[in-house]
């Protein structure tokens, strides 16, 4: 019997795309920008991400082992994690791939990986710090053009919340500047920052960990945001937009709820949207079988 040609195709994983730009983003770093980071740290991060996601996935009992998503994570903590210790590297790549299964509210991870890795450690009072991610125009350019590409190749899922945040937080420091009667130089100083990309194409956007309608995801970001505005000129602390983004992380599940939409899945057949997409990182609920499929120990007639 000849296969059904008419059956949609599943779209390509978007988290192809990302794996493709951070990658050449940080070969082009390490061979070109001289990136404060050793080809053997970058390698450390990396495998030490991957092992963890192996390991949760055999004791969360997965199916399989899906090493995409901890690619993202180990390669984002390569462009942005910098310390003097390799411990503090590896425990930082196992908190980061290990609260998606451990830090969950129903069936969902609640924190971005990368973020809550880099936040936890802050907190603790280690000596870390956060690359801002100066790479001088060409790269810079090069990289926004590549994040903007990557929004039309998978159909802009979570485009929102990133030019909400990007629109915000571009008012946020232009408005700074006035009322402080800067120079234009200083808010577009801030404005040009790898780092900065970073966030709003790889972690505030994480359909994983954003609410999921558009209302509450153009909402959050503005909290975000705001709540970073005031770490930064507030309190005078750096890294304000990843603590906001670990603390607003946290609301999520109540914009959710008061703003609900359906949840993303990775992948899905374009004229099926029904069919469930790849299983999540230790989502381990049970799946509704179709109402037409009889239960197990049933026979037909």
């Amino acid at each position: 019997m000849r296969a059904d040609s008419s059956r949609p195709r599943p779209p390509l994983d978007p988290r192809m795309y990302q794996i493709s730009v951070l990658s050449g983003l940080l070969i082009y770093g390490l061979g070109w920008l001289h990136f404060d980071i050793t080809l053997g740290r970058a390698a450390l991060l990396l495998s030490t991400a991957l092992l963890t996601q192996y390991v949760c996935t055999k004791l969360w009992r997965l199916p399989k082992f899906d090493p995409k998503s901890a690619l993202i994570s180990g390669l984002s903590l390569c462009l942005l994690l910098r310390t003097n210790f390799a411990a503090l590297a590896v425990l930082a790549a196992v908190v980061t791939i290990a609260s998606k299964f451990v830090v969950r509210w129903k069936g969902k991870h609640i924190f971005n990986p990368t973020n809550f890795g880099l936040v936890f450690l802050m907190f603790l009072g280690a000596p870390i710090w956060v690359s801002p991610g100066q790479w001088g125009n060409v790269a810079f350019f090069g990289f926004l053009m590549a994040c903007l590409g990557g929004l039309v190749v998978n159909r802009a899922a979570r485009s929102d919340v990133t030019y909400a945040f990007l629109v915000s937080f571009a008012a946020l420091q232009f408005g700074r500047a006035v009322w402080a009667m800067q120079r234009w130089e200083v808010p577009i100083h801030r404005m040009e920052s790898g780092a900065l990309l970073l966030f709003a194409f790889f972690m505030i956007s994480d359909p994983k960990t954003t609410p999921n309608s558009r209302a509450g995801r153009i909402l959050f970001a503005a909290v975000v945001t705001a709540f970073a505005g005031f770490i930064q000129f507030g309190l005078y602390r750096t890294n304000g937009i990843l603590w906001s983004l670990a603390l607003w992380s946290m609301a999520v599940p109540l914009i959710d709820r008061l703003l609900p939409g359906p949840r993303y899945e990775w992948t899905r057949p374009r004229q099926k949207p029904q069919t469930q997409g790849v299983i999540d990182e230790a989502d381990t609920s049970p799946r509704h079988r179709p109402l037409d499929q009889p239960a197990l120990g049933s026979t037909s007639a």
